[in-house]
């Protein structure tokens, strides 16, 4: 009898560009929440609405504005996890990778690594490790991503698997011999 996990990295190998899903009885994504309560409610709901301004910039292409917009927001609430998230994925998309890391770290720090801010922040933190070739960093953010029930961190966590790799380089070569089968040599007694 396989566990949840074997049938994760089997799905991950047989299906790598898939992410999960439920018919292998894994959980859905749990709905994360930030606490806001310890901010005043006005307060919040500003730099709420600069957020939703910047992502817009943000989508719309205008970079440098939206971080001007999440940097106000910030300023609003300085220790609030939100705006340092939303600027970092800005900063990494105009190519500012460490002005990304810092805001990460400092959402991390904010959130307590709890809540949607914080899976949000340490999946993108993870990545951003990926890309710098720090493998062992980005695990332990896509676990702590996992373990708020993060799916794409359950993903990652699957894919960074030894034993996924190795079983996904072994199938491919498989595969390739059975697309292109190496020719034989027949004796002609």
């Amino acid at each position: 009898m396989s566990t949840l996990s074997d049938q994760a990295v089997l799905q991950a190998i047989f299906n790598p560009n898939n992410p999960f899903d439920n018919n292998l009885g894994l959980e859905a994504e749990v709905e994360l929440t930030d606490d806001d309560s310890k901010f005043d409610p006005v307060l919040v709901q500003q730099t709420k609405e600069l957020e939703l301004q910047g992502v817009s910039l943000a989508e719309s292409g205008n970079m440098d504005a939206a971080v001007e917009v999440f940097t106000q927001a910030i300023a609003i609430i300085p220790e609030r996890a939100s705006g340092y998230n939303n600027r970092a994925q800005s900063l990494r998309l105009m190519g500012d990778t460490a002005g990304a890391m810092s805001d990460l770290n400092k959402a991390v720090e904010l959130s307590g690594g709890m809540g949607r801010t914080a899976s949000l922040a340490l999946v993108q933190r993870g990545l951003l490790y990926r890309l710098c070739g720090q493998d062992q960093e980005a695990l332990q953010d896509f676990r702590q991503a996992s373990d708020l029930g993060n799916r794409f961190a359950k993903h990652q966590v699957t894919l960074m698997n030894p034993y996924a790799a190795l079983c996904n380089r072994m199938l491919a070569k498989m595969v390739a011999n059975l697309r292109n089968p190496e020719p034989r040599m027949t004796s002609s007694l």
